[in-house]
């Protein structure tokens, strides 16, 4: 694919009358994608360092990916929930073999894995803790747009926004054990916590707080959940997030990444834990060949030989890049892990910073500000060094004009 910077007028105006308004957009249509550059139908081309909020972790257009669903594509896209498929089980395979679980449920997206760890939980309580239910979450974490999901997040506002809140979700304090002790009751089934809240602002949990949640649910016989829907499959340098921390969780849930593109999530548990029956879970499109498909690429290139260890690599020249403007601009600091990173800039300039940048010329830079005091990094898993070196120094230009 040519993707020439050669740019052509920008059009007046986008007609996107038909499209409902949910997000401010600007008026661009992306057209073509290879690796980690973007292109408009105007010719200008982007370095992406938002990758769908860290969800093409191969980049756009990755061989083996499209190689896999146009093989998978000609031969069976969708027999139904009710029967097996050849690769919902071999993608079942790969991430149990690879991971301290023993069961997987395929979902659409990490809201409806959420969703699902949500109501597993809760049957086991029913079983297990006379019929607890609340399940403690953390003030500041995202766990989806579904009813239920937007009640378990701790995003400010969201308690309003569709009111009433589905009941049952007590707000703890990221690595602050006390306020999660002081919310146990009799009526607690479970904790969930994303081990880096990446819309909270790319808060890691450490790992002295992680296993402390591990003893926690185990002293009270409770279930830990982790939402690796953004920090899982590679963004940390691990294949999940949790195995940084030398413990296993009871639930994990996978979003985003393992699909690299395409709808594609995984709700992940223990034997021990894995108690739905017949009619407890569901869905028209769960585990259909098309998209396990893809996820057997995905994951097969993660576990290639190396991998891993060169996005941790990557994530350390990113991190000393982040620190290099830290220290030249005076800003806040830098936080995360791997290839998922914020640069606190201590004033709230993030949104003009992304737009900044989406605009400038001859090539934009695409990147992210959760909240306006920061600015987020989600780049592919497979960026080059000298694409990390190029978006820190098109984010300096931008940093000199602004500071």
């Amino acid at each position: 694919m040519n993707m020439s910077s050669t740019q052509k007028p920008q059009n007046a105006s986008v007609d996107t009358h038909s499209v409902m308004f949910i997000t401010q957009r600007p008026e661009l249509i992306m057209t073509e994608g290879e690796g980690s550059w973007l292109k408009d139908g105007n010719g200008k081309r982007y370095l992406d360092f938002l990758q769908g909020w860290a969800v093409n972790c191969l980049g756009h257009g990755n061989p083996g990916m499209i190689a896999a669903l146009n093989l998978q594509a000609k031969k069976l896209i969708n027999p139904s929930p009710a029967f097996y498929n050849e690769p919902m089980i071999r993608l079942s395979n790969l991430l149990t073999t690879n991971s301290c679980f023993q069961k997987v449920f395929f979902a659409n997206s990490g809201a409806e894995a959420n969703e699902g760890a949500i109501k597993l939980a809760r049957k086991w309580g029913q079983l297990n803790r006379s019929g607890a239910f609340e399940i403690i979450t953390f003030d500041h974490s995202f766990h989806g747009r579904t009813l239920a999901t937007m009640s378990a997040s701790g995003k400010p506002g969201w308690d309003t926004m569709f009111a009433p809140q589905v009941p049952g979700f007590p707000k703890a304090d990221i690595n602050d054990l006390e306020s999660v002790k002081k919310l146990i009751t009799d009526k607690t089934v479970a904790i969930m916590i994303e081990p880096i809240q990446g819309e909270g602002g790319v808060i890691p949990a450490t790992v002295e707080f992680m296993q402390d949640l591990r003893k926690l649910t185990l002293d009270n016989r409770l279930l830990l959940i982790v939402d690796e829907v953004q920090s899982g499959c590679g963004r940390t340098g691990k294949l999940f997030a949790y195995q940084h921390c030398d413990i296993e969780p009871d639930i994990m849930t996978l979003g985003k990444g393992i699909g690299g593109g395409v709808p594609l999530a995984a709700l992940m548990a223990t034997d021990a834990v894995a108690c739905f029956v017949p009619g407890d879970q569901g869905g028209t499109y769960n585990g259909n060949p098309l998209m396990t498909a893809v996820g057997i690429s995905v994951v097969e290139q993660l576990l290639a030989p190396g991998f891993l260890e060169s996005v941790q690599a990557k994530g350390e020249l990113l991190r000393s890049e982040l620190l290099a403007l830290v220290n030249e601009f005076h800003l806040e600091g830098e936080r995360g892990n791997g290839l998922l990173r914020a640069l606190m800039l201590g004033r709230d300039i993030g949104p003009k910073l992304v737009d900044l940048a989406r605009e400038q010329g001859p090539e934009g830079l695409l990147i992210n500000a959760p909240r306006p005091n920061l600015l987020r990094f989600m780049p592919a898993l497979n960026v080059s060094e000298e694409e990390i070196r190029l978006m820190t120094e098109m984010l300096r230009k931008l940093l000199r004009q602004e500071i």
